[in-house]
């Protein structure tokens, strides 16, 4: 092993010729990327992305990308393509080509076989006077200077500017768009992200098991009640409308203070006006009023009217707190 190589300030060195890169790629956008994401977001099919080699896999990622925000996108791999999958594309679709020289031999092959429908083909690569660049309707300059590697030869700066490019493309479609959180919800159905974005009080509410007592129960009433429903926590109704909560620590602390409780009803003990949520919010806005408040249960409404209760447990099994 080199005594002198330094670990450190080689990750170093690759982190900032990298971020240089990206900098360097913000003074080489023109009306072309305008005129890109106007091509993709005015089609009426989808965007086909293809790519060799390491271009491939950064096509991958930026179709992922694209998908989850609203774009509907495919990877087509520059090989296969003149194999067969060339059958994937519809003349409705457009073409985001991806390639470091432009000039490779599966590109040079490919490039009249994507414009010989008609297609729009947006040439995403780091020398303009390629052949992809040459052939391109719009071009995606991601011109690096050198690769972070000491070779000048593994894909590092050049992949870290082609994938920082189709963030940029996949935001300004966000934007133009108006894509909004809840669209991205209904991409992201699964996991703790749909989750957060989608799942209401009312989907977890057991709205069978509501605990509740009125304001004359007596306090053995209130402890079976809180005990039977197993929430730690009961609703006090009067005339069926939410005036207060006893909690197990409202029980404790009246231990503390006396043993004599037989006088003692419902209404000598609860909070007055809990904090409560409709059935139709967000769990994660339960979640925020928990945080916000340092509670763990909450009063669930609807329409009004008491519906049962929310706990933190609850919204724990659900797996939206990462």
């Amino acid at each position: 092993m080199n005594k002198n190589f330094n670990i450190l300030n080689t990750a170093k060195k690759t982190l900032e010729a990298e971020s240089k890169a990206i900098i360097n790629a913000i003074a080489l956008l023109t009306e072309d990327f305008e005129n890109a994401v106007k091509a993709i977001f005015n089609t009426n099919g989808r965007l086909i992305v293809t790519g060799i080699g390491k271009s491939a896999h950064i096509g991958k990622k930026i179709v992922a990308t694209l998908n989850s925000t609203g774009t509907p996108s495919v990877f087509m791999h520059a090989a296969e393509a003149v194999h067969g999958d060339l059958g994937m594309i519809t003349k409705n679709d457009c073409i985001l080509c991806i390639s470091k020289s432009g000039n490779s031999p599966e590109i040079k092959v490919l490039v009249p076989l994507l414009k010989r429908e008609g297609n729009i083909l947006i040439g995403m690569t780091g020398n303009e006077s390629s052949f992809l660049g040459k052939n391109s309707d719009f071009i995606l300059n991601a011109f690096v200077e050198k690769e972070a590697d000491p070779n000048n030869l593994a894909p590092t700066t050049s992949t870290t500017v082609q994938l920082a490019l189709g963030d940029a493309l996949a935001v300004a479609l966000i934007e133009l768009r108006k894509f909004t959180a809840n669209d991205f919800a209904k991409f992201h159905p699964g996991g703790s992200l749909g989750k957060k974005l989608l799942l209401t009080v009312k989907d977890i509410l057991d709205s069978n098991n509501k605990p509740a007592v009125t304001t004359s129960s007596t306090i053995q009433q209130v402890i079976f009640e809180i005990s039977n429903k197993r929430l730690g926590v009961t609703a006090v109704l009067e005339e069926q409308k939410i005036i207060g909560i006893i909690t197990d620590g409202d029980i404790r602390r009246m231990l503390e203070k006396t043993t004599n409780f037989g006088y003692i009803t419902a209404k000598d003990i609860m909070t007055a006006q809990p904090k409560t949520i409709d059935a139709e919010m967000k769990v994660e806005d339960a979640l925020n009023i928990m945080e916000s408040h340092k509670i763990t249960q909450l009063v669930v409404t609807n329409n009004g009217d008491y519906a049962g209760i929310i706990h933190l447990h609850d919204i724990l099994k659900e797996g939206i707190v990462s």
